[in-house]
């Protein structure tokens, strides 16, 4: 899978890298039907992978593994020619902004790191991206085109997993499945009216001369900013929710914002400063909670439900559809993992929380219910049901098939890409200059 991926990682790499703009122009190396490879691109890539690095002790060994990955891409690209595969600008626009969010958050949320270290503006780092972001998603669309029809059948699998070394194989670690119910207890319309007031009574003490900063800090209920004085940070158009974006896009410099709706509860925005489709904001957000009274009523709901479970009047599922109030209740209150889209997590994956409840649990068997918090912030119950619990162990056909098949795929897809290469360089005009001509990938690839 690393060996499949690392053809996009380093385009990335490369469209950072061109930003910098560190090796001048001084010749063609190689070309590639109508794409050309300047030295300068190779060099760049030399100079950004020794930052990261450090130079190695072969270089020359290290230029020809780079120049092979230029090579593919831009085999790659002179494909999506051929077959009229086209990358619309605004595909361009979302990857580019999508890359510069990823920046940004990296270096603390703050942009300026990123322009003095490039010493030039958001603005034209975004411009210099355009050229290598557009073959980036040539390139990834190639591929896709490739691997589109590839799978694997079980024998393949099984042939897969017999030809891997025992002592080579990793641990796996230990993996829950579980699923819950949830209730979320109604909030009065007395308490949202109690939330706006309070907001509207911050915004004013603002407007008297207070600190929203200090406010936020005192007051907030998001805790990941309430320590920052409210502060996002930049944040890129598109990141954050509609409701949110569409006012805090139309503030003035220092403006508050009226009251602000969206899933996680009730805001008041500061704009702090703008650049482009990118803005710094503060916001002073409170969550309505639901009274005591209701929330008994969620708890007693719960423990109903467990009682209905228990006695096998209805099955876990069959209660989650019912009743549960999880907008993914669909999936039969089964959880799904977002990094591995399974249903299985381990430890690492699981919220700490979470961990503790389930920890305790032995498979199939049901918590009480506990207090739940949703991706947005908001509060409410739930029960959990452990289905299985797998302890740390080598992987093996019966527990982790999903796991060797999706290994066995990547290792197939990797393979008809090595093919296409093959068959590909046979037909199309590649000439590199004398300079790079003992590079392996010459030969492996039969380069006249």
């Amino acid at each position: 899978m690393k060996r499949l991926l690392v053809l996009l990682i380093f385009t990335f790499n490369l469209i950072v890298i061109f930003a910098q703009n560190n090796i001048p122009v001084d010749g063609i190396i190689v070309v590639v039907g109508k794409e050309i490879i300047m030295k300068s691109d190779l060099e760049n890539a030399y100079f950004e992978y020794a930052s990261q690095n450090g130079p190695g002790e072969d270089e020359v060994e290290i230029k020809c593994d780079i120049l092979k990955k230029i090579v593919l891409q831009k085999l790659m690209v002179h494909q999506a020619s051929l077959d009229s595969i086209e990358v619309t600008d605004q595909q361009v626009d979302d990857q580019i902004n999508y890359r510069i969010a990823y920046l940004i958050q990296q270096v603390g949320g703050d942009p300026k790191v990123i322009e003095e270290y490039y010493k030039k503006p958001l603005s034209e780092i975004k411009k210099d991206m355009r050229s290598m972001t557009r073959e980036y998603l040539l390139v990834e669309q190639v591929q896709n085109s490739i691997t589109s029809a590839v799978s694997v059948t079980p024998s393949e699998v099984k042939s897969f997993f017999e030809r891997v070394s025992y002592d080579s194989l990793p641990v796996v670690q230990a993996t829950y499945e579980f699923g819950h119910i949830v209730k979320s207890p109604p909030v009065s319309e007395e308490e949202i009216t109690a939330i706006k007031n309070k907001l509207n009574e911050f915004r004013d003490r603002v407007l008297a001369g207070e600190k929203f900063s200090m406010l936020a800090r005192l007051y907030s209920d998001d805790p990941g900013t309430a320590s920052k004085g409210g502060n996002l940070g930049f944040v890129e158009r598109g990141t954050l929710y509609p409701e949110f974006e569409a006012v805090a896009f139309k503030l003035k410099t220092g403006e508050i914002s009226q009251v602000v709706q969206t899933k996680a509860g009730y805001h008041i925005i500061q704009l702090i400063e703008r650049r482009g489709e990118s803005i710094n904001v503060a916001h002073i957000l409170l969550q309505p909670k639901p009274s005591l009274d209701e929330q008994v009523k969620a708890i007693e709901f719960l423990d109903s439900i467990r009682s209905i479970i228990i006695a096998q009047k209805l099955n876990f599922s069959e209660a989650a559809l019912l009743y549960s109030d999880d907008p993914n209740k669909n999936s039969g209150g089964w959880l799904v993992n977002p990094y591995s889209n399974s249903n299985k997590f381990d430890k690492e994956s699981i919220d700490q929380a979470t961990f503790v409840t389930i920890d305790k649990l032995t498979p199939e068997k049901y918590s009480e219910a506990v207090p739940f918090v949703n991706e947005d912030g908001m509060m409410g119950y739930r029960i959990i049901y452990l289905k299985s619990k797998i302890p740390a162990h080598k992987p093996n056909l019966k527990e982790d098939y999903d796991m060797i098949k999706n290994a066995a795929l990547e290792e197939k897809k990797y393979n008809t890409i090595d093919k296409w290469i093959i068959n590909k360089v046979k037909v199309t005009s590649i000439k590199v200059s004398e300079e790079y001509k003992n590079c392996p990938f010459v030969s492996e690839w039969q380069i006249p």
